[in-house]
């Protein structure tokens, strides 16, 4: 899931002064790297519907009220309150169906305990600070994989693979010596989504991360589209739209409005 573009503080006015949304990225304990790609936390600054953008990864969130796993193949809105903050884990792409077990699926949001049985909502709400309820989160997947949950060893390899810009499934199949089924099930298992699908989520997490060459014009469109292997200018913007639900142009003008937040009053939960 993909929270922000580039993680920044950015603010807004309005009749009652100056509101600021915060939020920041940090790293994970070294023994949880392999699985873990961070841990971050998130002062809203004000009520709204943020979208959130894949990218493969899925997030374990808690705002104070609800514990939730994103990790959708699409967009998928969020609704923020203008008060608290809220706290997550973003377990790295192809981790989350090895670790959360049986029930995991890439569903816009859904409730961890539902997938999980366990005390953690009980420990996010008594601890005090969101340092502490991140602490919480990350005990929380070392548990995991003490406990035996351990994600699939062969998906870094498929997940390095299918982010390869033309690779075909058949193709990503044959390089990992496996079958086209078996890579199916198996990425499926760990994603959430199929192998055709992941590809197209990398590939455009990628053209994400050169929204701030075009806002600085130091890039086109068209030059990305052939950089990242898509057909044309043209299939970019069918895929952009399909992924984010917004044209490449609009993307790009938001992130240049906002300074390097790839949205105006819907984007990141992630």
């Amino acid at each position: 899931m993909a929270v922000m573009v580039a993680p920044l503080r950015f603010s807004a006015a309005d009749g009652a002064g100056r509101r600021v949304s915060r939020y920041r990225e940090l790293p994970p304990p070294a023994g949880l790297a392999p699985v873990v790609q961070c841990s971050w936390e998130g002062v809203p600054g004000w009520a709204r519907s943020l979208r959130v953008l894949p990218d493969g990864c899925a997030d374990l969130a808690w705002n104070g009220r609800r514990l939730v796993v994103v990790g959708a193949a699409g967009p998928v809105r969020i609704p923020l309150s203008g008060s608290g903050t809220a706290v997550g884990v973003r377990l790295r792409c192809g981790v989350a169906g090895g670790l959360l077990g049986p029930g995991f699926a890439a569903d816009p949001v859904v409730d961890l305990h539902d997938l999980v049985r366990t005390r953690l909502v009980d420990r996010l709400s008594a601890a005090e600070t969101p340092a502490a309820q991140r602490v919480v989160l990350t005990e929380f997947v070392e548990r995991r994989l003490r406990n035996g949950f351990e994600p699939d060893p062969a998906m870094a390899a498929a997940v390095r693979t299918l982010s390869t810009s033309d690779i075909r499934v058949d193709a990503a199949a044959g390089r990992l010596g496996v079958s086209d089924r078996t890579l199916r099930r198996r990425v499926r298992d760990a994603v959430g989504y199929g192998p055709k699908e992941l590809h197209r989520v990398l590939r455009f997490h990628r053209f994400l991360r050169r929204l701030d060459d075009l806002a600085a014009g130091r890039t086109t469109l068209s030059a990305i589209a052939a950089e990242l292997g898509f057909a044309d200018q043209s299939h970019l913007g069918h895929e952009c739209r399909r992924l984010s639900g917004s044209s490449p142009a609009r993307l790009v003008a938001s992130y240049a409005r906002h300074e390097g937040v790839a949205e105006t009053d819907q984007t990141a939960a992630r």
